[in-house]
């Protein structure tokens, strides 16, 4: 029996995925959590076969919550699900050591038939978008620049950027020319397009 945990915070979302894998005689759910910060406690308590992670969580991310598991619990490995997958969110998933990567409108049985590919040691990617992938562009930006970016996507000043990252205007104003050097934008607008086209925010 394959022990798998599910980690997504739509409540029907969850509940249709759970009643899903609960179908398979060979699959068993030992726990499911709806928010990120609760995925790595959950797995170290149930220490599951396989960790189902949505990327979109509240708190900490899938990505990040699946970089932790391989830290802490390598034995449970990890598929990653997303319904906006793009080729950066794949290389993220793979470099925090996920074993596979599925888009959410992927057809039920296959989830069914990854979770088991996941737990006998195979990796498992969409192989669309891991086709994808190998022809996208890398991104240029480091991780604080892409925090700054998405700050500045939601419309924040360089003033509340620097608030809430404690750093100083002076900072942001650099790390801001920085990204639209990078990105060979014509202002900042234009680098937040840019980004979100390639999926890296």
């Amino acid at each position: 029996m394959i022990s798998v945990l599910v980690a997504e915070d739509m409540h029907l979302v969850r509940g249709a995925l759970i009643a899903l894998l609960e179908r398979e005689d060979d699959l068993a759910v030992v726990a499911e959590v709806g928010h990120g910060d609760r995925i790595v406690p959950a797995v170290l308590e149930h220490r599951p076969d396989v960790a189902v992670l949505d990327v979109g969580m509240p708190g900490v991310d899938g990505l990040e919550a699946a970089g932790r598991i391989a830290a802490e619990l390598p034995g449970c490995r990890v598929l990653v699900v997303t319904g906006a997958a793009t080729p950066e969110t794949l290389r993220r998933a793979l470099a925090a050591g996920a074993a596979g990567f599925m888009v959410k409108d992927a057809p039920p049985r296959e989830l069914a038939d990854a979770i088991r590919r996941v737990a006998a040691g195979e990796r498992v990617v969409d192989q669309g978008l891991a086709a994808r992938a190998l022809t996208a562009p890398e991104n240029p930006l480091t991780e604080r620049e892409l925090d700054v970016l998405r700050m500045a996507a939601s419309g924040a000043e360089p003033a509340e950027i620097a608030a809430s990252l404690h750093l100083s205007r002076g900072t942001v104003r650099n790390y801001l020319g920085a990204i639209v050097t990078k990105l060979g934008a014509r202002n900042r607008l234009d680098a937040v397009r840019i980004a979100a086209d390639a999926g890296w925010l």
